[in-house]
């Protein structure tokens, strides 16, 4: 599933703009951040912090791995992008521009599928109401094996009877 793009009232880059000058110490607006924001915000996929690097490098962006991890944790802070924990990696998706969603993870080959589920919304705001309580955010995060792998286990499988 591929989710559509929802209107905004302000670009990535605005938006990150403004949470940098709203600090109690503003920060100042990098040209190696404007890039980064850039390249990020022009492609809906997941990555990880290595995976922009390589793929900044290869599009010839010169932005310092320091400057990368500092400026993905400060997109998390502005709610531009969200941190998705998967074993001992971080990947990052967009959390600015796209419908709230949450994430299939497929153990044997990695892919990352996106959903949403009404159903599920309902429930789990009945739960928080139920609870009285006040949620910050979600990240749900299901991991198991995608059709596709599931599918080459079994040829495997009758391969070997």
């Amino acid at each position: 599933m591929s989710l559509p793009a929802v209107p905004v009232s302000q670009t990535p880059e605005s938006k990150f703009r403004e949470y940098l000058a709203s600090r109690a110490t503003p920060q100042r607006y990098t040209e190696q951040q404007r890039e980064l924001v850039e390249y990020v915000f022009a492609r809906h996929s997941h990555f990880d912090a290595e995976q922009l690097i390589e793929n900044l490098k290869a599009v010839g962006k010169r932005v310092s791995r320091a400057t990368v991890y500092r400026t993905l944790a400060k997109l998390v802070d502005a709610g531009l992008l969200r941190r998705i924990e998967m074993g001992g990696r971080t990947i990052y998706d967009h959390d600015y521009g796209y419908p709230f969603h949450d994430h299939l993870v497929c153990e044997e080959c990695n892919q990352i599928i996106e959903f949403q589920s009404l159903a599920l919304d309902a429930a789990l705001r009945e739960v928080i109401s139920q609870h009285q309580f006040r949620a910050s955010g979600r990240s749900l995060v299901i991991r198991g094996v995608c059709a596709d792998c599931n599918a080459a286990r079994a040829a495997k499988r009758r391969l070997v009877m």
